[in-house]
């Protein structure tokens, strides 16, 4: 049987992560102590603002559910599920967006370690992760291409590969919410 995997998307504050996070709730009560959920996180603090953003959401995370274990992996995303994927476990992934912001804007990272698999790698490596996934996923991206068109040669690329990752990801998902002001739009729901 092919686990269940939801791609929750939408715009920045939507309800995205909340909406994960109580699938993770959802997740844990039905069988308690029997089953694990894990967070993969994606970002990174590059400056004092994402510092403390990430605090927060650690510290507002840590209090909304406590029993779920939280994994950091800013590019090693295909290795982090396959890693962390069990019958009993939830894995979540909070965010792709920012997965994807890693592997082609590398800020700090990019003279200390050479890049030796191209984005379009990495993203065929997520691809079968999700296939071989052994327990249930719940994937967390944004939506940005629903505005203007962006100024500026680089911009508009991570745009075509965010659209592009999120096709893909929508397509190997049982389940796909859309999030707008905090209210789930199911855009594919399980047959």
């Amino acid at each position: 049987m092919t686990p269940a995997h939801e791609f929750i998307l939408g715009g920045q504050k939507s309800g995205k992560s909340r909406r994960a996070e109580q699938r993770a709730i959802d997740w844990l009560a039905e069988a308690p102590g029997a089953r694990r959920a894990v967070l993969i996180a994606t970002a990174q603090a590059h400056d004092a603002e994402m510092r403390a953003r990430i605090a927060r959401h650690q510290a507002d995370r840590a209090g909304r559910v406590p029993a779920m274990r939280t994994v950091e992996e800013p590019v090693e995303l295909a290795r982090a599920i396959v890693s962390h994927s069990a019958p009993d476990t939830l894995v979540v992934v909070d965010c792709l967006t920012l997965w994807l912001t890693n592997l082609l804007m590398p800020l700090r990272d990019a003279h200390a370690r050479p890049a030796t698999r191209t984005p379009e790698l990495h993203a065929g490596m997520l691809q079968r992760a999700l296939r071989d996934a052994r327990g249930p996923l719940v994937l967390v991206g944004n939506e940005i291409g629903l505005g203007v068109i962006p100024l500026g040669r680089e911009t508009r690329a991570f745009v075509d590969a965010l659209g592009r990752l999120n096709q893909e990801v929508a397509a190997a998902c049982g389940r796909v919410t859309l999030m707008a002001a905090g209210l789930p739009l199911t855009l594919k729901a399980p047959a």
